[in-house]
């Protein structure tokens, strides 16, 4: 997973409220298996005709879109179903960081784990970026995910809550496998003074995380 650190781009304006993951990546192209390609997926329904060609009214659709890493939408952002494929396409295409008054609880904890940064901003906050965004289209925002702020392109510095774990693993650059492989040595010494379980367990006990690795 790349590291987050700090994303300094123009936003990709599409401020609505409500938008659910069957609309972020159709039920249709959950078959993939893969992040890489979900990308050309993203917002299928809105960004393409029954062709397959693309809507020129469609915000990713506009010239200048391109390139852009920060979406601004609107409140309850990643409602419906808790597919992963949702943040997968996001960061496929290349956003890195979601601006919201409000997210879905499940798609904020699926963007966290997979490399997307789901900024909460104050309805009050979010209306300011709003209206700066409709007076420049290219006014540029900047994410610095070590500080958990936000820079508004009139300059104001506004927090943003996270989770220190997921923080500091975004800011590395590494899942939770990652943050346990990392830690195999302490896991090691732990179990070398430890007696594994396994030899005194009854069927209806469950193996700790212990034993469960030793027994494989």
């Amino acid at each position: 997973m790349e590291p987050f650190t700090t994303v300094t781009s123009a936003v990709v304006p599409l401020v609505a409220d409500d938008v659910d993951t069957d609309q972020i990546i159709p039920a249709r192209f959950l078959v993939a298996t893969s992040k890489t390609g979900l990308g050309q997926h993203l917002f299928a329904n809105w960004r393409y005709d029954g062709d397959g060609a693309p809507k020129p009214g469609f915000v990713l659709n506009r010239p200048g879109m391109a390139g852009r890493r920060v979406l601004l939408a609107g409140a309850n952002f990643g409602s419906g179903s808790s597919r992963e494929h949702a943040p997968w396409a996001l960061v496929d295409f290349g956003i890195r960081a979601v601006l919201a008054t409000s997210f879905a609880d499940i798609f904020r904890a699926n963007a966290l784990k997979n490399g997307l940064v789901p900024v909460t901003l104050t309805e009050a906050v979010h209306a300011r970026l709003v209206a700066q965004v409709e007076a420049d289209p290219d006014a540029e925002v900047v994410v610095d995910l070590a500080a958990a702020t936000v820079r508004l392109p009139d300059g104001e510095e506004v927090p943003f809550p996270i989770d220190p774990f997921a923080q500091a693993m975004l800011v590395e650059g590494r899942d939770e496998l990652g943050y346990l492989l990392a830690h195999l040595d302490a896991i090691d010494a732990f179990e070398a003074v430890h007696p594994s379980p396994i030899s005194t367990l009854r069927p209806t006990e469950p193996l700790s995380i212990r034993g469960y690795r030793s027994a494989t």
